[in-house]
């Protein structure tokens, strides 16, 4: 790996760091000039704005997401789609608890912001293609006589994640375990109204 580009990660870490901990909005050339210990300047060089910094921390993030969540699910070879499904979700409840703060992801959603932003746009990109990865695990598992045929995919998808949100409020509430139960007895019921 050349020099440039061990800078580059080491920049997109410490940015990632402080994006998890105090939001992605908060997240500064300043602010990443001392915490990882460069000039402005060279970071200027790197980035040209807080938004372009931003973007490229969101793509990062990405990247670690799928390197977290989904690559270990996929090398597990799970013996049928619903096993797949469920080490998804605990990769991914995993992956928002193992944070400073919580999920970047959620944090820097902004409803009913401009279509324009760059940023938001990055965001949207990112969350559609997990959700897309969701969905065709459902038609995987249509296919293989482990859901219903008439399952609507998206539906399926929408109540899966209204699972996820309700489980991230209820935490930071403290009305959710620390072994997600309420989350597991949700996607329990889902799958078994589905199931074949």
């Amino acid at each position: 790996m050349s020099k440039g580009r061990i800078t580059r990660e080491h920049i997109l870490k410490t940015a990632f760091d402080l994006a998890s901990k105090d939001g992605l909005d908060s997240l500064t050339i300043g602010q990443l000039a001392k915490a990882s210990g460069m000039s402005k300047s060279g970071l200027f060089a790197h980035f040209n704005s807080k938004e372009n910094l931003q973007i490229a921390v969101l793509e990062y993030t990405g990247e670690y997401f799928a390197h977290r969540v989904i690559q270990p699910a996929r090398l597990s070879e799970p013996e049928n789609i619903e096993k797949k499904l469920r080490l998804l979700l605990q990769n991914w409840l995993d992956w928002n608890q193992s944070f400073q703060g919580s999920c970047m992801f959620l944090d820097a959603w902004k409803d009913g912001c401009e279509s324009n932003d760059p940023v938001q746009q990055a965001l949207v990109k990112m969350t559609r293609r997990w959700l897309d990865y969701l969905c065709r695990q459902v038609e995987k598992a249509k296919q293989n006589g482990e859901l219903k045929r008439d399952l609507d995919n998206w539906q399926f998808v929408y109540r899966l994640y209204g699972v996820y949100l309700s489980s991230h409020l209820f935490r930071s509430l403290s009305l959710e375990t620390a072994e997600h139960q309420r989350f597991w007895l949700g996607i329990d019921e889902l799958l078994h109204e589905w199931r074949v």
